[in-house]
């Protein structure tokens, strides 16, 4: 049985970026206020999805659910 995926460092400190967000932001805004690598943003972001703590707005921009704002507070 899969188990369920578990939040690490990396995903917190996105989600923490993104929940500071005054709006959407994109993975460049995200790396740019983390200091990680673009690249691994996105993959991480696609996973933070499937969570359903972050919203896909449109292509390349994001937003933080109710439920991911939960993660960080």
């Amino acid at each position: 049985m899969p188990k369920a995926p578990t939040l690490d460092e990396v995903d917190i400190k996105i989600l923490k970026a993104i929940s500071e967000a005054e709006a959407e932001i994109t993975c460049k805004e995200i790396s740019e206020k983390t200091g990680i690598n673009v690249r691994k943003i996105a993959a991480k972001m696609r996973k933070l999805t499937k969570m359903g703590l972050v919203e896909r707005i449109e292509k390349g921009k994001y937003k933080i659910t109710e439920e991911g704002k939960a993660k960080v507070s």
